[in-house]
């Protein structure tokens, strides 16, 4: 979805903007109440992994679903990611699609139906939480530590595709950042369902060695979790000096770039942005902009691989 957020979705309370859509949030909210109600799932033998979201955009589901995909690769398990056709999102399906197996449709379970055939083990979907036309074996809820939840409303009165207390009817949560605010969240989290496992991921740079840390950088993205990625490099000690934050999934055009290069000019500094955002870039001039390739650390990794490991046994 290719969606610049309200502001009024991430403060802290919900403002008069909020309350005056709230009246459409409710009628949403039964409406996808009664989708899950009288819902007709299928059976497949293929395992499937849900990487999904509440909160919307942002929530580092693809990294978490290439990260999956590895670890099980590693194992000699046949994984193989599920991604559902959106024109706006060919960076993600052309990340996917470098890091393995992925099959596409403008309905999931009809990709799920064509990686069975190819007698795939896995099957890792990347988005589809609230897809109910599909019975997933694992679901895995994921949130940003900075953004959490904004003001804790959902759709259009706040960010959040469905409520916050749906949690009671999950079993996994997975906590992306870099370790912020994780007490508070943990805490509230447990407070909705004391039983949900809760997992946590940190990114890391994998080429961080390419870049000067004694320049200074312009760094620009139009991703979801914008914040986390200039958090990220400054703790690892890049000097950011300016940033820049598009809509997530941004359709850069010429014009954007020319800006951003005539500002890295003006203000004497390099150029970075995210590998998502670069697989997007189309410019005669992107020589002159490099990217930051990072992974997913998943710090209780064999817990979360072992819940997934038996769901497949």
């Amino acid at each position: 979805m290719n969606l610049k957020k309200p502001k009024f979705w991430d403060y802290k309370k919900p403002n008069i903007y909020s309350y005056i859509l709230l009246p459409l949030s409710i009628i949403i909210q039964i409406i996808n109440f009664l989708k899950t109600k009288f819902r007709n799932q299928k059976d497949f033998n293929i395992k499937s992994i849900c990487v999904g979201n509440i909160y919307i955009g942002g929530t580092g589901k693809t990294s978490l679903s290439i990260k999956i995909n590895e670890i099980l690769s590693k194992k000699k398990i046949r994984s193989c990611f599920i991604k559902k056709s959106y024109v706006n999102q060919i960076d993600e399906q052309k990340l996917l699609g470098s890091r393995g197996k992925l099959f596409t449709a403008n309905k999931r379970i009809r990709a799920l139906i064509e990686a069975e055939k190819e007698n795939y083990q896995i099957a890792i979907f990347d988005d589809g939480l609230q897809d109910h036309s599909i019975k997933y074996d694992i679901s895995l809820v994921c949130f940003n530590n900075l953004n959490w939840v904004g003001n804790g409303m959902t759709i259009p009165s706040g960010p959040l595709r469905e409520s916050l207390n749906n949690l009671r009817n999950y079993n996994h949560v997975f906590l992306n950042g870099n370790s912020e605010n994780l007490s508070n969240i943990t805490s509230t989290i447990l407070n909705i369902n004391p039983s949900i496992n809760i997992h946590e991921g940190k990114y890391i740079p994998l080429n961080l060695k390419d870049f000067n840390l004694k320049d200074n950088y312009l760094a620009f993205s139009g991703i979801g979790n914008h914040k986390t990625f200039i958090s990220m490099i400054r703790d690892y000690g890049m000097n950011v000096v300016k940033d820049i934050e598009f809509s997530d999934h941004y359709n850069f055009k010429n014009k954007d770039i020319d800006k951003i290069l005539d500002l890295s000019k003006k203000l004497n500094c390099k150029i970075i942005t995210t590998e998502k955002d670069y697989l997007r870039l189309e410019n005669d001039n992107i020589n002159e902009i490099r990217f930051i390739k990072t992974e997913l650390h998943i710090v209780d990794e064999d817990k979360l691989i072992n819940a997934i490991v038996q769901s497949n046994e």
